[in-house]
């Protein structure tokens, strides 16, 4: 996104190339933060424009408008997204989304029972044995969201991956696997008529 700020540059910094030292603020203040409106901040990517700098009379420091560059995620509900797992537990497994971790609770992983080993960090499902641990890529549903700007560790995102799509990368790879396997034996029945 392309947003525009007034700067602070704090007086001690005044010296240095000023490109650098509004880059420095600008993602100091904004990657990890969050805007109701504008999304999740994951990086401020570059300063594109600097306006003219002002003073405030009892503030050392110089204010610059500021045209600049950001990487943001914006989630939406019911949006299907990619995450890492980055932990799991008895209730159910965190997923990366950036600079934010999102719930997947153990009942939204899948209809089978999940039992979790803790001894190797995972959730597996009692019949098929699948499993998801720490590392592994999941495609999932945003079906929470309650994004706190003052607190972004607060902010409460709930995931699903109980639907057709959805799961870890390697189950989807597997499924995938599956049904070529069956269009490739049905193409062979077909031929041998």
């Amino acid at each position: 996104m392309k947003l525009t700020d007034k700067v602070r540059v704090p007086p001690h910094r005044l010296g240095e190339e000023l490109g650098k030292v509004i880059l420095d603020v600008l993602q100091e203040q904004f990657e990890g933060s969050i805007d109701k409106e504008i999304g999740v901040f994951i990086g401020v990517t570059g300063v594109d424009q600097i306006g003219e700098g002002e003073l405030v009379p009892g503030d050392g420091a110089v204010y610059y408008d500021v045209e600049f560059e950001a990487l943001v995620l914006r989630l939406v509900l019911q949006e299907v997204i990619e995450g890492l797992v980055v932990e799991t537990t008895t209730f159910g497994a965190f997923v990366g989304l950036g600079p934010i971790d999102a719930m997947l609770h153990v009942s939204q992983i899948s209809d089978e029972y999940i039992n979790y080993d803790e001894k190797n960090s995972r959730l597996i499902c009692q019949d098929s044995k699948r499993f998801i641990a720490v590392g592994d890529k999941v495609r999932v549903r945003v079906v929470t969201l309650s994004l706190n700007e003052r607190e972004p560790r607060d902010s409460k995102i709930g995931l699903t991956m109980r639907q057709s799509g959805l799961g870890s990368l390697l189950w989807l790879e597997e499924d995938l696997q599956k049904e070529l396997q069956k269009e490739k034996e049905k193409g062979g029945e077909r031929g041998s008529r």
